[in-house]
């Protein structure tokens, strides 16, 4: 039996090396393909029963070794959509079950895959080459914070984004402590002076600058920026910011200033309302903070050229507002921004480094409208490959773990892990092993013809 046990050991060993070909030949196929993972070749010796003085080498058995947990080199890419796994994970995806109408039809049946190659589609569905369709956790737009647990397929709506009314106005500054205004410049006193004006302005919660004063007004007083809000159809208002200072140390008071904002750009009369008062006023103390402070004032019903805005929040925080020396005599804006904007439509939709998908709209603004999810699983290497780069859970790779530790990188790709010089070098052992293999058969095959010489 020795010689056709050799045999039949060589022709396993034939078998096996060509498993092993097959394996290179896949690895090499796939060498440009986008995350693809290779497949490498373990071999196990088959030892048949036998006493410990006839022990015998044993046949061979090949079998496939995963390398699911071996990265791919990550490559820049020119799609907004296209996304690379750094580290360890797999992105949620789903194969259609059908399209009926033209519209993929889900069976709610979660596959896996590293391949980031998502582009839209007409319908709105992110899709990558291979045709699986990425899932993902939606996002609240007013919260920013990601809505529910578990993924399903994503669809950017193209919906236009609706306008929103501004509420609150971000604004910190600092005020000249001795302010050059026009009035000042020229020998004049450089508070505001009621008594120049037809009604006094700086009183508390009702002082407001008439047409016919507008040009002493703004020669009392300093600009304080400006800032585009939005009412509630989305028409941009632009407000107007002056600083008028109203007592100061020097004259025995206190430092004091009282805020304006511009109702009117032109007023029709001479008694029309151009500029209100914010009815607050915001008092320094020698180291050139407020005292008290003041976080934030109210604008109610904020109203310009007829365009009514509603209520809106001056928000300031702690020391947002102060009054130290500025040699040009001006209020310095740190910070004017504020919360509203006008409807938009959907321009694109990109992918940030914190796995968020990004809408950007007409209109200017960046909405994140969901989160794509990295899962992992403590058998990778059990997964069942599938076509197209995808893997589907098994009892061997248990199921899938939310909360990867891996990272999302936007407009990247992950290439294939294969190494080409390496896989050449595992093809000229392979096929040394074959050509070894088939000598014994030779071998063996001229033995029995030699056994069957010594019977004639």
């Amino acid at each position: 039996m020795g010689i056709f046990g050799a045999m039949t050991t060589a022709v396993g060993g034939l078998r096996a090396q060509s498993f092993a070909l097959e394996n290179i030949s896949g690895n090499i196929a796939n060498s440009q393909t986008t995350a693809f993972k290779r497949v490498d070749t373990s071999f196990s010796d088959l030892v048949s029963d036998s006493t410990v003085g006839q022990q015998k080498a044993g046949g061979v058995l090949a079998m496939s070794r995963s390398t699911n947990t071996v990265q791919g080199d990550i490559q820049s890419a020119s799609v907004d959509t296209f996304m690379a796994i750094n580290g360890q994970g797999y992105f949620v995806v789903q194969k259609p079950s059908g399209f009926p109408d033209g519209s993929p039809v889900f069976a709610g049946n979660d596959l896996y895959t590293r391949r980031g190659d998502f582009q839209l589609d007409k319908d709105g569905f992110l899709v990558n080459g291979a045709g699986y369709y990425l899932e993902g956790l939606p996002i609240d737009p007013s919260t920013g914070n990601v809505t529910g647990s578990v993924p399903s397929v994503l669809k950017v709506s193209n919906d236009f984004l609706p306008a929103q009314v501004t509420t609150t106005i971000q604004y910190r500054a600092n005020i000249a402590a001795t302010p050059i205004t026009a009035a000042s410049a020229a020998g004049g006193s450089e508070l505001l002076v009621p008594a120049d004006f037809n009604q006094d302005p700086t009183v508390a919660g009702a002082g407001a600058v008439e047409g016919d004063d507008v040009s002493t007004f703004l020669s009392e007083s300093i600009s304080g920026g400006a800032v585009t809000v939005f009412d509630p159809q989305g028409n941009p208002v632009n407000v107007q910011l002056r600083w008028a200072k109203i007592d100061s140390q020097q004259s025995g008071g206190t430092d004091t200033w009282n805020l304006f904002y511009q109702t009117d750009s032109n007023p029709a009369t001479a008694t029309t309302t151009a500029w209100l008062n914010a009815g607050v006023d915001y008092k320094f103390d020698a180291n050139g903070q407020m005292n008290p402070p003041i976080p934030s004032v109210t604008l109610t019903n904020l109203t310009v050229d007829g365009h009514i805005v509603g209520d809106v929040v001056i928000n300031h925080g702690a020391n947002g507002i102060t009054q130290f020396a500025d040699s040009n005599g001006v209020a310095q804006v740190n910070t004017l921004s504020q919360n509203g904007f006008a409807a938009g439509q959907l321009n694109s939709i990109s992918v940030n480094d914190k796995g968020r998908i990004v809408a950007s709209y007409s209109n200017g603004r960046t909405l994140d409208i969901a989160e794509v999810p990295l899962v992992s699983f403590n058998g990778n290497d059990g997964l069942k490959n599938l076509d197209g780069g995808a893997f589907a859970a098994t009892d061997e790779s248990g199921p899938a773990i939310f909360g990867a530790s891996g990272s999302i990188v936007g407009k990247s790709l992950e290439g294939s892990n294969t190494d080409i010089s390496d896989e050449f070098t595992k093809l000229i052992t392979t096929q040394q092993a074959y050509a070894a293999n088939t000598r014994i058969v030779t071998t063996a095959n001229q033995m029995l013809q030699d056994t069957l010489s010594m019977l004639r």
